[in-house]
């Protein structure tokens, strides 16, 4: 089996229960709706609070809907959360500080959803990733907000982008983005 088709996650057993992220205040599940069908993923309060905050205001807002994967790269990410579609774009709401887990709590795998930032570890606003395949090289490195649970089929199917930038002509869009349960 390819590193690409794995769908076992490893994030540490026992973490992020959806009864604790209602606990805390919040949903325990983001869904995102894409072209090919709905993506459920399970947020991770107790790895980064904060950034679980403001993916579910953000989520509760409205600001997702609509806006582009515009840096997808086969065997690693599909980026979104830039209404702009060009990478520089974020919300109205101020950057997050890093909330960076250890290895041993939390990995970049297939599956897993991390927040996009500059060169500045505390840059991070509203621009996320999904991972298609393992990349160890971001452990430690970005803050890990969430996991895919269902759907990552959809999310196989977002549109490639080329070159080393990933950038994407014409890129798929995350239609709807609505808080579960």
């Amino acid at each position: 089996m390819s590193l690409l088709h794995r769908r076992h996650l490893l994030i540490g057993a026992g973490l992020a229960l959806p009864a604790l992220a209602r606990a805390q205040g919040g949903a325990g599940t983001v869904i995102f709706e894409l072209k090919d069908g709905p993506v459920t993923i399970q947020l991770l309060p107790d790895l980064a609070p904060r950034h679980v905050e403001r993916i579910s205001t953000l989520v509760q807002r409205g600001f997702y809907n609509g806006t582009p994967f515009h840096r997808v790269i086969e065997g690693f990410m599909a980026q979104g959360g830039d209404p702009t579609g060009t990478g520089t774009g974020g919300s109205d709401l101020p950057d997050l500080p890093a909330e960076f887990s250890p290895p041993s709590r939390a990995r970049f795998l297939r599956g897993v959803c991390g927040m996009a930032r500059t060169s500045n570890p505390n840059s991070a606003n509203s621009q996320f990733f999904i991972m298609f395949a393992p990349a160890p090289s971001l452990d430690g490195q970005y803050t890990v907000w969430g996991r895919v649970t269902s759907g990552m089929e959809a999310v196989d199917k977002i549109k490639r982008g080329s070159g080393q930038s990933g950038m994407v002509r014409d890129p798929d869009r995350l239609l709807r983005a609505r808080l579960g349960a």
